[in-house]
């Protein structure tokens, strides 16, 4: 399970091996958001803050696990959550979004080694440039879901033209990317089932447990970290 079609017959050691010296030279890295970058989930943190947390766990449970397309779940998660556009400036001033230790440091380190550094998210835009001014990641390099609103400020749905929208999306941002660009190195790093199969057109994929475990992504990561501390001391051998 760990055989990339592009390198057949290696050991997993030898894949782990591939995967990290893919880091060491990348031309860009990709990060997801939600429980990779931040320690929560937005969509349960908004789901919370308007009252209907738990209806709402349980359906992103099933979307990071793969049991249902992203976008159903994205579609029925909002049509429970129905924020205005209060709402959301209220929880990002009231509950900002939390970062995971480490990642500022990396970014900063990624920037001086002149590598170009994106955030590719399911979660939504207003929250993620929030984050990515924290990180001094450019507005531009965000790829999020734009929620809608009426002039009176209520939900009024989503963007589903956005290719995060869809299942598969994080790898139709890659490959634009790399359209845009002209990066041939491209690195994901995230701990959900939309983050492991953006890896191709991702060159290398890298699972990140230290927010949450999901199982399926630990057994097909070629390399598996807990911690962003572990991603630094890789970029020291540069």
């Amino acid at each position: 399970s760990t055989n990339s079609p592009l390198i057949p017959f290696i050991s997993e050691e030898e894949y782990k091996t591939v995967t990290k010296e893919m880091f060491r030279c990348a031309d860009a890295v990709c990060f997801d958001v939600d429980s990779t970058v931040i320690r929560e989930e937005g969509i349960d943190e908004l789901a919370k803050f308007c009252g209907v947390g738990d209806a709402v766990t349980e359906m992103t449970r099933k979307a990071m696990g793969g049991s249902v397309t992203f976008k159903t779940a994205l579609t029925e998660r909002l049509s429970i959550i129905k924020c205005s556009r209060e709402q959301v400036n209220k929880l990002i001033t009231d509950h900002p979004p939390q970062l995971t230790p480490g990642i500022k440091e990396l970014v900063e380190r990624l920037h001086q080694c002149n590598v170009k550094v994106f955030l590719i998210s399911g979660g939504f835009r207003c929250i993620v440039e929030h984050v990515a001014t924290q990180l001094g990641i450019p507005l531009d390099h965000v790829y999020a879901n734009r929620l809608k609103f009426y002039f009176n400020g209520e939900y009024a749905g989503f963007d589903d033209t956005q290719p995060t929208a869809e299942s598969g999306g994080k790898g139709k941002v890659i490959s634009l990317l790399k359209e845009k660009y002209g990066f041939e190195k491209v690195v994901m790093i995230g701990d959900g089932a939309t983050d492991l199969e953006a890896c191709p057109p991702a060159s290398a994929f890298i699972g990140f447990g230290g927010n949450v475990v999901r199982q399926q992504v630990k057994e097909k990561s070629s390399w598996y970290v807990t911690s962003f501390g572990e991603l630094l001391k890789e970029l020291e051998k540069i």
